[in-house]
């Protein structure tokens, strides 16, 4: 059993007010009490706990070294008890207290960012899970109803999605790579006889037929940044989202592969709710948010990457 707390949270909230408006009078009218029964209740907390936090300096009010000390552990615990209250009342209304959203690793992640920015201060204290997957790891996560939100690659049968547009995928490879000094337009063949990186599909039963895997010889990764730092050692080639490689194109660090076939791979990426029954009012506004990430062309939605 916890024993019993010697202290109170608006004893706490009284010694903020009085350090934080300067004094006794001027914390009284912000808290409609009088000057004398703040003293009172600081005095107390001071016996209660042994240690002088407060100490008059003419009519001024200052902490002592312990009293800064205190003070800033106080702030945090009345802080995490205003988010514990304001959860329970979200709560009370149906608000939900977590939102999970799996995101397909090829959507660029400033509109992510974006639309969670803009989130944020609606968001109430409610927890956000973003769980990045890869190829059917969305796909799993929409038919088994484990995520609130999902951002797709593949439209899972029998669900609706809402288009996010298109992102293209380009073979790339470092500038030194054998592969970038054929002059001649890039064969199957050429490539299937270099070292190909590909990402791993985060799926419970991957499906390992999925895009060009006829490389003799692969290494796969958990993710595309670890893709890109390997080839910037001048290892292997790999198709990547061009968003996520431009820097490095600008840069001449990687050079887009002349594929004699198939230099574009197009995606389409679509924003599903799982279970519409079943988002709630925090689920819902994170949705608006999505939804309204908006192209030049006046579009509700963005198309991502369209080459």
């Amino acid at each position: 059993m916890q024993p019993k707390h010697r202290t109170t949270l608006e004893q706490w909230r009284i010694v903020q007010a009085v350090v934080d408006y300067g004094g006794y009078a001027k914390a009284g009218e912000i808290l409609h009490r009088s000057p004398s029964s703040l003293n009172h209740a600081v005095a107390k907390l001071q016996q209660q706990l042994g240690v002088a936090i407060l100490e008059v300096n003419g009519r001024k009010a200052q902490l002592t070294a312990a009293g800064e000390v205190l003070l800033r552990r106080s702030r945090q615990l009345t802080d995490d008890a205003h988010q514990l209250e304001t959860l329970a009342e979200n709560l009370e209304m149906g608000w939900e207290p977590e939102v999970v959203i799996t995101v397909e690793a090829i959507f660029p992640r400033s509109c992510l960012l974006q639309a969670l920015k803009e989130f944020y201060p609606d968001s109430r204290g409610t927890r956000v899970k973003i769980k990045e997957t890869v190829i059917t790891g969305a796909q799993e996560a929409v038919l088994e109803g484990t995520a609130d939100l999902a951002i797709t690659g593949q439209l899972p049968k029998g669900f609706l999605g809402e288009s996010l547009g298109t992102v293209a995928l380009i073979a790339v490879a470092h500038r030194s790579h054998p592969l970038c000094q054929i002059e001649r337009p890039i064969s199957s063949e050429d490539l299937s006889s270099e070292l190909q990186i590909v990402i791993r599909d985060s799926g419970k039963h991957p499906q390992e037929t999925i895009g060009w895997l006829k490389a003799e010889q692969r290494w796969t990764v958990d993710n595309f940044e670890t893709a890109l730092d390997l080839l910037s050692t001048g290892l292997g080639f790999c198709w990547v989202p061009l968003h996520k490689a431009q820097a490095l194109l600008d840069s001449g660090e990687l050079q887009r592969l002349n594929l004699r076939d198939g230099g574009i791979k197009k995606i389409p990426v679509y924003l599903v709710v799982p279970r519409p029954d079943q988002l709630g009012p925090c689920g819902r506004e994170l949705l608006m948010q999505l939804r309204d990430l908006e192209s030049d062309e006046g579009s509700w939605y963005a198309p991502i990457m369209d080459v």
